[in-house]
Order: structure tokens, then C-alpha cells, then sequence
């Protein structure tokens, strides 16, 4: 759209005395701006009270010139709504930065304004001021820092530079005022002084603040007077606004503030003179808390949903599938045409009104902002308040806040079943004081709420007593309940879901028992939904916050890992997706796992001992996880190398030689990977299959890594390679290393001795790790194992199908009539078998009934006695190749 300057400039001085007052007070600015050149303008104005040495007067006068700039910008559509909240929103930082530092100047000339912090609160810490608003800051003070007389208390000061700061800003006097100072948002106001010591508000902020100053902090920031220090203080209250687990309790809070707002609006609920276009039903306040409300319970999890900004806060919600992104648009859209409305109202007489005026002054701004009168000004408003109150109706309404979807993989819970009366009572005996969790009042209030269900989900149990076991080892492990009983409450079908990892899957319950809060992780339409791809996933565990240490990055990994495994889990125990796709979405996530971990390490690594050039470590996976079919029992199975010359050196203030560098670096990546933090392990690796295994060096140069596998390994450390990968480095270090892997395996090898070799690695393994049970399926005669060796002999003897992919490789041996296509079918069978034993029968037993069930189903089998026949046939054709390959009959165990 073109800009109308004239169109501008006449309506403003036809319907806003206040623009018109401006336009007259400042003609070089009214002349820019006729012009056409609105940013000369915006500079002027930005000017016009330079060489004032009264700060109160020079911002008023900035203040008026500026505000007129940018409406008659708006009006004639050059400037648009960001743009003007910005501008507005960086002018109050200004003033309220030098009204600061003018009180310290009048008490102590010259000094800073260190230890004086303003932190700006609700649309002013959001960038989105309107022309005529209060501005909500909370001020702060630093004790130690704060400049004052040698006689003066560090609180008696700070209460004085607060008073003249406010007064500088507020008074009006004949040129007006800058902008009126609400200081109510600050900790118990109604009592504290108006500036408030620094570790007062930390203790606050962390024990007692109430739920609505949580949301107030979604949009704090810290705008004037020590601003680094700020920013200090709000990484250290990070924790209380932005809580990773679900806070219920807060959330009812607001959800309640949600509601009175609605509740308490006595004014018109539909558009029309004396509607409030800021309170209102579908008004501007409906948007902000409708994004809000989400951003409180998905926020503490995901980094990317806290920008301050309305709009850009809902398009994030939608980006990541919290609501719907038609909704998302349409309330942004009511957002930016209800701001409009209501800086033409404050435009006319610069008074801080949301109200639509009645008779002629309705007509007249209406006519301000391009309509021709009230009525069509009021269908304008309606299209855009009709659409916010829908969609905030349907908030209030819900009975989830977080607006989940049931996945259609959960049934509900069927109907009650007559409970033995001895299991009623022992239920009943769980809030007798013995459980630390269900000691409190609020706890025992939130366990009675689902009561009814748990006795339901007992008595469908098949085995009522192991379910209350699995039951009271939870409670007896966890810190906290309250929150995990609300949650369950809020989502039936979630319960279901937790019934079953605690009655089906021992690994499941026994996480959930350490860190309750994995549940959460099932509360997005997307729990059930296999995770993205391993950049998506690295990407999530890389999002953090300004000053994160190397420990909270670790955390991080760990966090986004245990969620994803953790939901993984509960797929294949609902079959919500085939086996063979979950063992490959783990592989992903541990994947994703090492290179941020690595990254994290180099970084904390290279801050003392620096960087070797043209040099790098790469992580290189073996076994299942090279072959990117982890299970949730998988060990990381690695080996370390680094490229470039051994003799390297690193750049950092305490340098050192390339093998004691990379072997140190590769240490720290184990620990990061490895060791458990606040947030619990990670994963086991194994770097046992390393050149000269546990007694050689943890990381070796590329050169002697293929020196060694040349000259001295042995043909099992050969078939090992044959499932290797590049996890980490460069695309030309991964070159690299994929060069000298397939050099190796293509050597020329004796048919005669391979045979010998393999069949003795075999037999040995027989002998020292024997089946553990009926379903070892990776173990058993005939099992996984034996299919890998076959598969590891025909590559390494035709130098063929050297993928690490297992199932890739039987493909590629098939087609070339090496091996029959069914050990393709015989593969996928017994991976799927091996990925649901690992959580719902993890001693390799017959499990109970509803384990074979659902083993069955994961399998693509009607019944577990065709699970077992199946099974059976696939280890024959198993045996059959062997003894045709390898001339050795194998026992197959029934």
C-alpha cells in the first residue's frame, strides 16, 4: 500500500487535537512529514529537546514530537504496528534509563547507575507499548553497588532515586507528562517499599510468589538503569516463571485469573459505544492471556515458545502444534486490528481511554482512522472481536488446559469390575502417612480426585496385586505427587497410558519412579508420534538459555533424550507404531545425543587447551547402534579417532599434544554421555571395541587406526567394522573415515580361514554367553546373532553389500543370490521381537498374558503361540544357511 501523507496529515488536524497540537508545536517536523520522508521525521523528533538540561522537560518534549511523528506515519500506513510499538517501547526505555540516572546525578554527581535496575513488565516488556499507556516497571536494587552518599542506607537511597524517577515521569506540568508509573506489579505492594533489594526478590520469586506474577513475567525484561544486572536477576528467577515439569496447581490459577477477567467485565460484550476494546469479550486482553496460558505450560519445556511478543508467541504455539495454526492466524490478525483501534483512540486526545465513544465523538475517530462513520467503524470492530471470543470460549470451556488429543492408540479405561474388598482397603491404606507423597493436605486432596479410576484400572488389572505393587513402588519412590495425580485427573486416556507402564513394561515403571515428571512428556497431541529426524532432534537438545554452563547443556541432552526414549517406550507398549521404525527413532536420538554432547565437550574442552588445526575427533558407532536399530536396552557401542597428523598441537593457553588431547576430549565425551547429572544417566558406552580393546588408547589417529586394522586385528574386530559409521565430524573427516573402512574390509581374505574364525567366535560366544531364556532371541541358536555372523561372513568374503545397515545388507545379499530373500522377513521378525522383550519381558521369560498380546501384535501375529511357531521357523532358515555357508549343523532349541 502506497502511503498517503496528505490524506495523514488532514485527518489528524480535522479529528486529533492532540496530533494537531503536535503538528503546530513542531513545524519542522509537521514539514518533514508532508514530505513524505516520515523516518527524517522519527530522527527530528528524537532531537528535538537536545541542549534541554531538564531531563522531565526534554522527555516530555521528545515524548510529544515522537508520538505525533509515528501517528501521522501509522495513519498514512508508512509506519506499521510493529514498528510504532517499538519505537514507543524504546522511548520509555530511554526515559525511564534517564530519569534514573538524573535522581542518582541530584544525590551523587557523576555517578553511574549501577545497582539500579528497572525491569519492564506487560506490554512494555513485551516491545508493544500504545500511544497513551501506563508503563508497569518493577525496580530493583543492588545493596552493594548502588551509588548513594557515604550517610545514606543503601535502602533509604534507592526508596529516593525510585520517588524522583517516578516523579520525573509521571508530574504533569504545563508540557504534559511522559508517561504515568504503575509500580503495583512489584512483590507485595501493598507493603514493600517501592524499590526492592535484589536477594528480597530472588527469596520471593522463588518461595512465594503467586501464579499471575509467573504470567507477568512471560513478557519481563530488563529496559533501564543496570541493565546487565537485570538480565542477571531474570536468568536466576528463570526457574520460577518458565517451569520445565507442569505446575498444576498454578495452572488452575490461571485459568481462574482467565475466567475472572471474562467474569468481572460488567461493560458491553459485543461492539458498540462504551464496548472496551482492550477488556472486552474478544478484546485485546482475551489474545494476550489466550497465549499466555499456553506459553506457561508448554514454555518451561520449550525454549522457542517464550517470546514476549503476542503475535509471534502464537505463531510459535502453532509452529509447534500446541494450537491450531488457523487459530493462530486469526487471533493474530484480531491482535493487530485491535491495537489499531486502540491507539486511534488514544491518538485524539492523548488520554489513555479503550473505550468507543458515543454520538459524534465515535463518528470522529472512526473518521481518524479512515472510516466513514461509527457504524461501519463498529461492524469493522466486530469482525475482529467475534473470531477472539469463539476461540476464548472454547479455553474457558476446556476441561485440559493443554489442550491435548487423546491419541486414538489409548482406549479408555473400561468400566469398574467388582475390586476385592482386601485390595479396596489396601488402596485405602496408601494415605495412612506411610507414603511420604501422600502426607500433605493438597496431596491427599489430589489422590482422592482419581481414586475412582485407579480402583477401576486395579480391578481390569489380570493381575490386581503386582498393578498395587508397581503402584506403591511409585509412591514410595517419588518426591512429589500432586502434580503427577492432577495431571492424571486432567487426562484419562493419560491414565491408562501410566496404568500400563507400570503394570507391562518394568524398565518404563521404574523410570517413571525416578523422574515422574517423563510423564509430561505425554501430555502434546504429539506423544505418540515418532520423533523427527536427528538434525530436529539436535536442534531441540542445542536450545538454551543466555548463560547456560556446560552442566546445564549436559542436562539439556539428557532431558530431550529421556522424554524421547521415554515416549518411545510407551509406543511399542501401546503397538502405536512397527518395531523396526522405534528401533530407528532411537538410534536417532542417541545420535543426536552424541553430536551435541561432543559439541558441548570440544566447547568446554578448547576454553583451557584451545583447538588442534586441520584435525578432528569422530565418533564412530558400531553394532546396533552403527547399524541405527537401537533398543531401549542398547548399550553405545564407539570408537574414537582423529584426523590429521598425531604430532598436531593444540592452540589454548595449555596446550597439548594430539593423542593426549583427543584421548582427554574423548574421556569428556564419555562422562557427558555417561555420567549421571541432576537430570539423571544417559546411556552406557562401550568403547571395549577399540584397536588392543580396554588396554589400548581410548582415541587413536585415522592413520594408525588403519595401520592396526590392516596388520594386527583379528577377523571378529573385521566383521565389528562391518556395521560401522561416522556419527560425528566434518563431511570430509566422514570421507575420510568411510575410505578407510571399506579399504579394510575389502582386503583379500582365505575363504577357508574365515570359516574357521567364524565358527569358533561362535562357538565361544555360545559357550561363555548362553540364551538367557525362551525369548533371547538375539542369543538363541539359530537367533540374531547367528544371522548377523552369516551376514558379516558374505560381506567380508565377496567384499560386497558393506552397508551397516543390517537389513540393507540381507537386501543387497539377496539380490544377489547369496542368501534367500526370507532371511529379510526372518530379520524383521526377530528385531521386532527383540525391541518389545526389552521392556515388556526384560528377563527373556514368557511373560504374562497381556505382554504376549502385545508382543504378538508388535510382531504382526494373531496369537503368541503363532508368535513362537514363527520365531521357530525363522531360526531354522537361520541354520539352514549356516550349515550351506559355514558347514556346521546348528541345535535348534524349541
Amino acid at each position: 500500500m502506497t502511503a498517503d501523507w496528505t490524506d495523514a496529515l488532514q485527518r489528524a488536524r480535522a479529528h486529533a487535537p492532540y496530533l494537531a497540537r503536535g503538528l503546530e508545536l513542531y513545524p519542522e517536523i509537521a514539514d518533514l512529514l508532508a514530505q513524505g520522508d516520515g523516518e527524517a521525521a522519527l530522527e527530528e523528533a528524537k532531537r528535538i529537546a537536545a541542549g534541554v538540561d531538564d531531563v522531565g522537560l526534554a522527555l516530555r518534549r521528545e515524548k510529544r514530537a515522537l508520538a505525533t511523528a509515528l501517528a501521522i506515519g501509522d495513519l498514512a500506513g508508512a509506519f506499521d504496528l510493529d514498528k510504532v510499538m517499538r519505537e514507543l517501547s524504546l522511548f520509555a526505555d530511554r526515559a525511564m534509563h534517564r530519569a534514573i540516572e538524573a535522581a542518582i546525578a541530584r544525590r551523587v554527581e557523576g555517578a553511574p547507575s549501577d545497582g539500579m535496575i528497572a525491569l519492564a513488565l506487560g506490554k512494555h516488556g513485551s516491545g508493544e507499548l500504545n500511544y497513551s499507556s501506563d508503563i508497569d516497571p518493577i525496580l530493583l536494587y543492588d545493596p552493594e553497588r548502588l551509588a548513594r552518599r557515604e550517610r545514606d542506607e543503601p535502602g533509604e537511597a534507592a526508596q529516593r532515586y525510585a520517588r524522583e524517577m517516578v516523579r520525573t515521569l509521571s508530574d504533569v506540568t504545563s508540557e504534559g507528562y511522559v508517561f504515568r508509573v504503575d509500580l503495583r506489579l512489584r512483590p507485595a505492594s501493598e507493603v514493600s517499599p517501592l524499590a526492592i533489594p535484589l536477594d528480597a526478590a530472588i527469596t520471593h520469586y522463588e518461595s512465594s510468589a503467586l501464579a499471575w506474577e509467573r504470567a507477568a513475567f512471560i513478557r519481563a525484561r530488563s529496559c533501564a538503569g543496570d541493565i546487565a544486572a537485570g538480565e542477571k536477576f531474570l536468568d536466576q528467577i528463570r526457574p520460577f516463571v518458565w517451569r520445565r515439569s507442569l505446575d498444576f496447581g498454578a495452572i488452575d490459577a490461571v485459568r481462574q485469573l482467565t475466567r475472572r477477567i471474562r467474569e468481572q467485565q460488567t461493560g458491553l460484550t459485543a461492539p458498540a459505544p462504551g464496548y472496551n476494546v482492550k477488556l472486552g469479550r474478544g478484546g485485546i486482553r482475551e489474545i494476550e492471556f489466550f497465549a499466555q496460558t499456553h506459553q506457561l505450560i508448554h514454555g518451561g519445556r520449550n525454549p522457542d515458545l517464550r517470546d514476549k511478543r503476542t503475535r509471534a508467541a502464537l505463531d510459535a504455539l502453532a509452529d509447534a502444534g500446541h494450537i491450531d495454526k488457523e487459530d493462530a492466524a486469526s487471533l493474530g490478525a484480531a491482535y493487530d486490528g485491535l491495537r489499531q483501534i486502540e491507539h486511534r483512540l488514544q491518538m485524539v486526545g492523548d488520554r489513555q481511554t479503550h473505550t468507543l465513544p458515543e454520538g459524534d465523538a465515535l463518528d470522529n475517530v472512526a473518521r481518524l482512522d479512515g472510516f466513514s462513520d461509527g457504524t461501519a467503524w463498529i461492524k469493522h470492530i466486530t469482525s475482529l472481536t467475534a473470531p477472539v471470543a469463539q476461540r476464548y470460549d472454547a479455553l474457558l470451556a476446556e476441561d485440559e488446559v493443554s489442550v491435548p488429543v487423546d491419541s486414538p492408540h489409548v482406549e479408555a479405561a473400561p468400566a469398574r469390575k467388582e475390586l476385592d474388598a482386601d485390595m479396596v482397603e489396601r488402596v485405602a491404606s496408601w494415605t495412612d502417612g506411610r507414603y511420604p507423597p501422600l502426607r500433605s493436605t493438597a496431596a491427599l486432596s489430589a489422590f482422592e480426585a482419581i481414586r475412582a479410576p485407579l480402583l477401576d484400572s486395579l480391578a481390569s488389572a489380570k493381575e490386581p496385586e503386582r498393578a498395587a505393587a508397581r503402584w506403591e513402588s511409585l509412591l514410595s519412590k517419588l518426591s512429589s505427587a500432586i502434580n503427577l495425580f492432577r495431571l492424571l485427573e486432567a487426562r484419562p486416556g493419560l491414565f491408562q497410558l501410566l496404568a500400563d507402564c507400570l503394570t507391562l513394561a518394568p524398565p518404563l515403571a521404574d523410570a517413571i519412579a525416578l523422574r515422574p515428571e517423563l510423564v509430561d512428556a505425554l501430555i502434546d497431541r504429539t506423544a505418540l508420534d515418532l520423533p523427527g529426524e536427528r538434525g530436529d532432534l539436535a536442534a531441540e537438545m542445542r536450545r538454551g538459555e543466555r548463560g547456560d554452563t556446560y552442566e546445564d547443556r549436559l542436562d539439556r541432552i539428557r532431558i530431550v533424550t529421556g522424554e524421547a526414549r521415554f515416549a518411545l517406550g510407551v509406543q511399542v507398549i501401546e503397538t502405536a507404531h512397527d518395531p523396526l521404525d522405534i528401533a530407528a527413532a532411537l538410534s536417532r536420538v542417541a545420535e543426536a545425543a552424541i553430536e551435541v554432547a561432543q559439541e558441548a565437550a570440544e566447547a568446554e574442552f578448547a576454553e583451557r587447551h584451545g583447538r588442534i588445526a586441520d584435525s578432528e575427533l569422530v565418533v564412530l558407532g558400531l553394532g546396533r547402534l552403527g547399524g541405527g536399530m537401537l533398543t531401549h536396552a542398547s548399550d553405545l557401542d564407539v570408537v574414537y579417532l582423529f584426523t590429521g597428523s598425531h604430532e598436531g598441537e593444540s592452540d589454548g593457553e595449555r596446550p597439548l599434544g594430539a593423542t593426549l588431547y583427543y584421548n582427554r576430549l574423548a574421556q569428556r565425551v564419555s562422562a557427558a554421555l555417561s555420567v549421571p547429572t541432576a537430570e539423571g544417566a544417559l546411556y552406557e558406552v562401550d568403547t571395549r571395541l577399540r584397536p588392543q580393546g580396554a588396554q589400548g588408547p581410548l582415541a587413536v589417529s585415522l592413520e594408525s587406526f588403519l595401520r592396526y586394522q590392516k596388520e594386527d586385528a583379528w577377523t571378529w574386530e573385521h566383521m565389528a567394522l562391518t556395521r560401522a559409521r561416522a556419527l560425528t565430524g566434518s563431511g570430509e573427516a566422514r570421507r575420510q573415515v568411510d575410505e578407510a573402512l571399506r579399504e579394510v574390509l575389502c582386503c583379500k581374505r582365505s575363504t577357508e580361514a574365515l570359516v574357521d574364525d567364524v565358527r569358533t567366535m561362535r562357538s565361544d560366544m555360545a559357550t561363555h554367553k548362553p540364551a538367557r531364556g525362551p525369548l533371547d532371541i538375539k542369543l538363541l541358536r539359530g537367533g540374531l546373532v547367528d544371522l548377523e555372523f552369516l551376514v558379516h561372513y558374505l560381506q567380508l568374503r565377496e567384499g560386497e553389500a558393506l552397508t551397516p545397515r543390517l537389513d540393507d545388507a540381507i537386501a543387497q545379499l539377496a539380490a544377489r543370490e547369496l542368501i534367500p530373500s526370507s532371511l529379510g522377513q526372518a530379520h524383521d521378525l526377530m528385531t521386532r521381537l527383540l525391541v518389545g522383550t526389552r521392556l515388556l519381558a526384560p528377563d527373556l521369560a514368557i511373560p504374562e498374558k497381556p505382554q504376549k498380546a502385545i508382543l504378538s501384535r508388535l510382531c504382526r501375529v494373531e496369537k503368541f503361540r503363532h508368535l513362537r511357531t514363527a520365531l521357530d521357523e525363522a531360526r531354522e532358515q537361520v541354520a539352514e544357511q549356516w550349515n550351506r555357508l559355514l558347514e556346521e549343523q546348528l541345535e535348534i532349541e524349541r
